[in-house]
């Protein structure tokens, strides 16, 4: 990496946790400045604005989430195994994520749904992938025969997006993680019963 390159990196690593805690519109250049311990003129030597920093800093955020789940999903044999690792992977989160502010897609998506249109469009294309790789999970449990072949894979993806994102929501407002664990039982359930 370049002098730059591990500049630009440092910047995205420190603000990271910060956009996903206040957001794009509660960050301030000052925000950033006290994270990085950088001037202005290197945060925009490095970065064109705050709109690049975010957008850069999302990516990075949806990365370092993804990744640990991911790696999980590598480790299973059977379809099944693979969709309960969200299962198990969420009932943790509230511990392991909220204190870094919680999910990236869902603070993303919430707040820039009418106000940033870059930031609105990384949300949706994370939730783009997100449910293509669930959907074919599915499709390859079905292919293997170990879900039922009427199993609609596009609705069962979106539903356990939705409940993973509305438990999460849900678990961070009330302050509670039982909640985030009860719904990723009925989650669990209901994967269970693709077979």
């Amino acid at each position: 990496m370049t002098k730059a390159e591990r500049t630009r990196a440092f910047i995205i690593e420190k603000t990271a946790p910060i956009f996903n805690k206040k957001g794009f519109a509660g960050t301030s250049l000052n925000d950033i400045t006290a994270a990085t311990g950088l001037t202005k003129g290197s945060i925009y030597g490095n970065f064109a604005n705050k709109d690049e920093v975010a957008l850069a800093v999302f990516d990075y955020n949806f990365e370092r989430a993804n990744a640990g789940i991911s790696q999980q999903i590598a480790g299973q044999k059977d379809a099944e195994s693979k969709l309960l690792v969200y299962v198990s992977a969420y009932t943790d989160f509230f511990n392991t994520q909220c204190e870094q502010g919680g999910c990236p897609v869902l603070n993303t998506a919430v707040e820039a749904d009418d106000t940033h249109p870059k930031l609105r469009k990384k949300a949706a294309a994370a939730v783009l992938a997100w449910k293509n790789k669930i959907v074919a999970i599915i499709n390859d449990g079905i292919a293997n025969k170990e879900f039922r072949s009427e199993v609609n894979a596009s609705q069962m993806a979106l539903t356990m997006i939705a409940m993973i994102e509305g438990a999460i929501m849900i678990s961070k407002l009330l302050n509670d993680k039982n909640h985030i664990a009860d719904v990723m039982q009925s989650m669990k359930k209901m994967i269970i019963e693709l077979s």
